[in-house]
């Protein structure tokens, strides 16, 4: 059994999509970051880096328990378990993790900051900020939709893991300022994942929790961006 402690951000949808995929046995544990429960001591026990998603998968390698953070590396270890979504061959895997990487060190960062300055989780307006952020965010759709003009999915001729991490990042694509008639193979692939049966349970998994939180509020900004965090050891 995999316990997911989790929350409905993009992250988070990575590895909720993924379980969907798989059929893998799960349990999902909410950790509500708007009011710090990231922060719990059991919590960093399995992620130091109080950040979600994190897994503790009670039926780990060689039988025994293993505790993973950072939802690229969960990623890897499900496919690897499950035995979908990579490529076999060693080529098809290299290709595909190149574009796992892409999301994880540009896709999700950059968006992360785009959409935060452009929000009401941002203090005040920083002109610069926004620019900077929506621009990066921009030549990385091009960046996405050049690769489609030559492959079927991101990560190569078949769809995988690469495919969900970055797609539920371009659910908040058009909240960063990108207007998808201008990258229609983009647009075109994500609405094919939008249809995924798995995906539309993904990211239904803990929305209800997500709706009950509401919009950021200043404790949840302090939590989330201010100096509660660093506080913290």
């Amino acid at each position: 059994m995999i316990d997911v402690y989790t929350w409905p951000t993009p992250n988070g949808h990575k590895i909720h999509i993924m379980l969907e995929e798989t059929g893998l046995p799960c349990r999902i544990h909410p950790v509500n970051i708007r009011v710090g429960a990231q922060f719990d001591p059991d919590f960093l026990r399995i992620s130091p880096n109080n950040k979600i998603p994190a897994i503790v998968d009670s039926d780990g390698p060689d039988g025994r328990p293993i505790s993973l953070m950072e939802s690229g590396a969960i990623l890897i270890y499900l496919a690897s378990k499950s035995g979908r979504f990579m490529p076999k061959s060693d080529r098809g895997k290299f290709e595909m993790l190149e574009w796992l990487m892409f999301q994880m060190a540009s896709v999700g960062p950059m968006m992360g900051q785009a959409n935060h300055f452009r929000s009401n989780a941002a203090p005040e307006r920083v002109e610069y900020a926004i620019t900077r952020y929506s621009n990066e965010v921009k030549r990385l759709h091009g960046v996405m939709e050049r690769r489609l003009e030559r492959s079927a999915w991101l990560g190569g001729s078949e769809y995988t893991i690469a495919d969900i991490a970055v797609w539920p990042w371009l659910r908040s694509s058009e909240r960063a300022g990108i207007n998808w008639a201008e990258f229609p193979r983009l647009k075109a692939w994500f609405d094919k994942i939008a249809e995924r049966p798995a995906v539309k349970k993904g990211i239904q998994v803990l929305a209800e929790a997500s709706s009950a939180a509401g919009r950021y509020d200043e404790k949840a900004r302090e939590v989330l961006f201010g100096a509660t965090q660093y506080q913290r050891r």
